[in-house]
């Protein structure tokens, strides 16, 4: 399992031109699934996204964490991050979970992360969606299970 973060002071998500959910300071979390992704990589990337020390403490330092600043996270689901770009100028999904798996997954990270008090909002599973964030700092990480 696997998601890039991004620190922001705003974001949010749109379907069809319907808001569907955004959020002030906090974190957007693109999450993807695959193949061989369970309830224990939920649990170890929930574990790394909700205590990663990315927010500025009185002393400017990146030592705070989401739940410290009272952040909010945006999870949106990202089957890309799953692709193989190692050859050729196409992405193979072939390491991406099936779509059920996926779903079932990505609706396991957002309850358990709401179970740990983290306000929380979602895009929607496999829909054609606009994300719009800043991206504060810009500050970006690679996280995996």
């Amino acid at each position: 399992m696997k998601a890039l973060i991004q620190r922001v002071s705003e974001a949010s998500i749109k379907v069809s031109g319907r808001t569907l959910s955004a959020i002030d300071q906090g974190l957007v979390v693109l999450l993807g699934v695959e193949k061989e992704d369970s309830s224990l990589d939920v649990d170890k990337l929930l574990h790394k996204v909700s205590h990663y020390r990315i927010f500025a403490d009185d002393d400017g330092k990146m030592n705070l964490n989401v739940q410290q600043i009272n952040g909010s996270l945006l999870i949106v689901s990202q089957f890309t991050l799953a692709a193989d770009t190692k050859k050729g100028l196409r992405p193979g999904f072939s390491s991406a979970a099936e779509p059920i798996l996926a779903e079932a997954l990505y609706d396991e990270f957002i309850t358990k992360a709401k179970n740990q008090q983290i306000s929380v909002g979602t895009g929607q599973f496999g829909a054609d969606m606009q994300v719009a964030l800043i991206n504060d700092g810009p500050v970006t990480f690679w996280l995996s299970s």
